[in-house]
């Protein structure tokens, strides 16, 4: 019974030692070629940030100034943040000068921050690879260059983890439950307690950093259950209780601070949302991922996986053991709600895991072909890379000239936009309601109202109901903002425009791209001689918006605070 998925009584047992003298390079070459890789690749989007990113950015420096956790000072607190560990790094970072303060040899802190601190992680993940690989395998820098190579050429996974969000965090504490569990069953020491307490904490690390982070705390009960051995029942589960506890206290300690401080369960995000049960079409949409990655380069990496779990080697449970958060990955996936944005944002840690699983699975299968099948093997994954390869440029290229949501756009044509507005009307207390609002939470004068409903609670109850009608009466009742920004689809959605309170109380300054619109409460206009002005600024700020949208991968400005325009 030597091929029994078991943990090995010794670490010998089924778990070869690796023979070093067959490693031609260390683990400082294998990890810092992919991070090199990585990081031209990033270059690629300039300065690009996504504007939901602005939102972290400006709740780190509420957080870091002592206004807690709100959008903006002024503004009562709400969760309008699902990232609180990367929440956490920004914060670090504004307190120790590094973000939010100024500029690095000439690039904006608020850019360059985020993004070396992205490499750093990434570079930590590569070196997860690294540790994984050296436990089973003769070859841990090939493991290590093929994978993280593999990731660095993704788009998908490179933009995402540059764009000022999360996932480069997400994806090193998933990948590190991934190499804590086969490094430990290697050593034989998989229903330990260091094991299962650093798997525990690292899954609520990832519980802390994306809401659907929490599902990795099934990683180590499920290894455990796969490798257990039936004389050491009584251990396995003390070892699976010791991780589950070890998630539960200090993710259950975030949740009483939620309730406590903003009397929620869920984070206003997850509200406005609106995420439901799982679907039989929400889990079609991992073909969209086979899709991405390739056709034929899918199907090679599952031949190869299915290969060498075949065979009765080290790699075999390496394999099976990484497959485990892979699988809880594309579950995640499947049961998230389809994101708007491109590039497949919420795929990051399968692209991660799979190149792991993928690299260690192949060079297993490699190392036992005879050279004729090594040819006809490299022939066959030639092909695939360079079909896969081809498209991923393509993906690349398009995302270059049309970045979503860049940040610096909203920090344009909202922040500084109405910022000119205000300053012409001469308001002491100016309220905004846009439907994107992270650069303007950066350097917008007036207090903001979610129309999305990610930092508004009211309204994100709305949008969980779909209730239009009562976004119209909160905002036009209640609300009553001095300013109102609509445009594409969000406007024909809101109907503000038809709704006979809107045209009563609201004019239109101007006209906007994706048929869009700026308007101000008649009430604040005094006579036409404003009005003029107000159309004049308009005009100035719809040629900055241009010029913005004409150069997407550019940053800002040095420094991105709320202040006087030359309206």
């Amino acid at each position: 019974m030597t091929d029994t998925l078991v943990e090995p009584a010794e670490p010998q047992v089924g778990w070869p030692p690796v023979d070093r003298r067959r490693v031609p390079w260390g683990a400082g070459p294998a990890v810092l070629a992919p991070a090199a890789l990585f990081a031209w690749h990033a270059a690629q989007y300039g300065r690009w940030e996504v504007d939901d990113a602005a939102i972290t950015f400006s709740y780190a420096r509420s957080v870091a100034i002592g206004a807690g956790p709100v959008l903006q000072p002024g503004l009562p607190p709400v969760e309008g943040f699902s990232d609180p560990a990367w929440l956490a790094l920004l914060v670090v970072g504004r307190r120790l000068g590094l973000f939010d303060h100024g500029t690095w040899f000439g690039v904006p802190d608020y850019v360059a921050y985020p993004k070396v601190l992205a490499l750093v992680l990434v570079t930590g993940m590569f070196g997860c690879f690294y540790a994984a690989a050296s436990a089973v395998s003769r070859r841990p820098a090939v493991v290590t260059v093929l994978a993280g190579a593999v990731c660095a050429a993704i788009p998908s996974f490179v933009i995402w983890c540059v764009s000022g969000l999360e996932n480069s965090l997400f994806a090193l504490a998933v990948v590190a439950i991934a190499t804590v569990m086969v490094r430990a069953h290697a050593r034989g020491r998989l229903a330990s307690w260091g094991p299962a307490l650093a798997c525990g904490l690292l899954a609520a690390l990832a519980a802390l950093t994306r809401p659907e982070g929490a599902i990795y705390a099934a990683a180590y009960p499920l290894a455990v259950l796969i490798m257990l051995r039936w004389p050491r029942c009584v251990r396995s589960l003390v070892a699976v209780a010791v991780s589950v506890v070890a998630f539960l206290v200090p993710y259950g300690a975030y949740l009483a601070w939620r309730w406590s401080t903003f009397h929620a369960w869920l984070p206003t995000t997850a509200v406005a949302k609106s995420q439901g049960l799982p679907t039989a079409a929400g889990f079609a949409k991992v073909s969209d991922l086979v899709a991405y990655g390739g056709w034929l380069a899918v199907l090679l990496g599952v031949l190869v996986v299915g290969a060498a779990a075949a065979r009765s080697s080290s790699v075999r449970h390496a394999v099976v053991l990484v497959l485990v958060p892979l699988g809880l990955a594309l579950v995640a996936y499947g049961v998230l709600r389809p994101d708007w944005m491109t590039q497949y944002r919420f795929a990051t840690p399968v692209w991660a895991l799979g190149a792991l699983v993928v690299g260690l699975a192949a060079v297993e299968v490699v190392g036992g072909l005879r050279w004729r099948g090594r040819a006809v093997l490299a022939v066959v994954l030639a092909g695939a890379a360079v079909i896969s390869g081809a498209q991923w440029i393509a993906q690349a290229a398009v995302f270059r000239a049309e970045p979503v949501a860049p940040m610096c756009l909203i920090v344009v044509n909202s922040g500084r936009e109405f910022n000119g507005y205000v300053d012409i009307l001469g308001l002491k207390n100016p309220t905004l309601f846009a439907p994107e609002i992270g650069g303007d939470a950066l350097t917008g004068t007036s207090l903001l109202t979610d129309g999305a409903g990610l930092a508004e609670p009211t309204i994100a109850k709305l949008w969980a109901a779909k209730d239009w009608a009562g976004v119209r009466d909160y905002v036009l009742d209640d609300v009553r903002p001095s300013f109102l920004k609509a445009h594409g689809q969000f406007r024909t959605q809101m109907a503000f425009d038809t709704d006979p309170r809107f045209v009563r109380d609201y004019v239109l300054i101007g006209e906007t791209p994706n048929k869009g619109g700026n308007w101000v409460r008649r009430d604040l206009v005094r006579d036409p001689a404003t009005m003029a002005r107000l159309q004049d600024w308009a005009r100035q700020a719809l040629a900055a918006d241009a010029a913005q949208r004409a150069t997407p991968l550019a940053s800002c400005g040095d420094r991105l605070t709320p202040g006087a325009t030359r309206a």
